[in-house]
């Protein structure tokens, strides 16, 4: 009850909020990861990557009350399933997404150990990727889950909630939009320069869903995941919007490039507004 009654309390935050607030993902121990006792890896400034995840978290950024539109993005930023790059694939987006009008949270969700004895050993790390995959996935599940479950104290509208993720973390986004229950279902997604689930058949309520990849990627190649997820949605006649731009590698997120890919935001906001996203909703 405790654990429970505290749980609520740190959801009991203000609906208009100057300051980002960190919420626990899960009432108690992340399930799957209850013996993951080292310690996580924070760097010294958000420009640094974030290690070790044991005990996955959102932070929430939301707009200013007198343009919020009810709209919400959870981001999960990419870094391999190693590590999580916070600053140019989460908070700058969240700022940016504010700025319009819609709140953002930034998953923490949880990553293979690195650091240790074991983190040289090839093998090894190939199997801590394999287990924390299903983790990850279920953290983005459970995000989707907990923003719906308290939509109201954030101003937030239930059927506006997507997901977007760079990378690692388009891999989540996808994998959600994906697999899902009534609870856990995005009303739509946008995995960035994603890397894709070996599976990328749709479900019949599967979300609409916006793309972006650079032609030059040679990380994760636009042929083998972005390509794939969006002939997959249009196979089943599902909403479906993608950019590929000749130029911008792997990882750019929202650094400014000089290149076209660089304003992949824009075509963001366009879409987002298409689908009535950027309006208040009515009633």
């Amino acid at each position: 009850m405790i654990r429970k009654l505290l749980f609520s309390i740190l959801w009991a935050v203000p609906a208009i909020a100057s300051e980002p607030k960190v919420i626990p993902l899960w009432p108690g121990a992340a399930p799957g990861s209850e013996n993951w006792n080292y310690e996580e890896g924070a760097p010294p400034d958000a420009s640094q990557p974030i290690t070790n995840v044991t005990h996955p978290t959102l932070t929430a950024y939301l707009p200013d009350a007198a343009s919020a539109t009810g709209t919400a993005v959870i981001i999960c930023p990419g870094g391999g399933f190693r590590e999580l790059w916070i600053s140019h694939e989460g908070i700058d987006l969240a700022r940016w997404l504010n700025s319009i009008g819609v709140a953002a949270f930034i998953l923490k969700y949880r990553v293979m150990r690195t650091g240790d004895s074991d983190a040289s050993d090839p093998a090894k790390m190939a199997e801590r990727r394999k287990t924390v995959i299903p983790l990850a996935i279920a953290d983005g599940q459970q995000a989707v889950h907990l923003v719906r479950s308290h939509a109201s104290e954030w101003g937030i509208a239930r059927d506006r909630i997507g997901i977007l993720g760079f990378s690692a973390g388009g891999y989540v986004a996808a994998a959600v939009a994906l697999h899902h229950d009534a609870d856990s279902r995005p009303n739509f997604a946008a995995p960035i320069y994603p890397g894709t689930p070996d599976d990328v058949t749709p479900p019949a309520d599967a979300p609409p869903l916006f793309l972006v990849h650079a032609d030059d990627d040679m990380v994760v190649t636009p042929l083998d995941h972005s390509i794939r997820l969006y002939a997959a949605w249009k196979k089943l006649g599902i909403p479906a919007e993608m950019h590929i731009y000749s130029a911008g590698g792997h990882g750019f997120g929202t650094r400014k490039i000089n290149l076209p890919a660089g304003t992949w935001t824009d075509r963001f906001r366009d879409w987002l507004d298409v689908q009535g996203l950027l309006k208040r909703p009515q009633g």
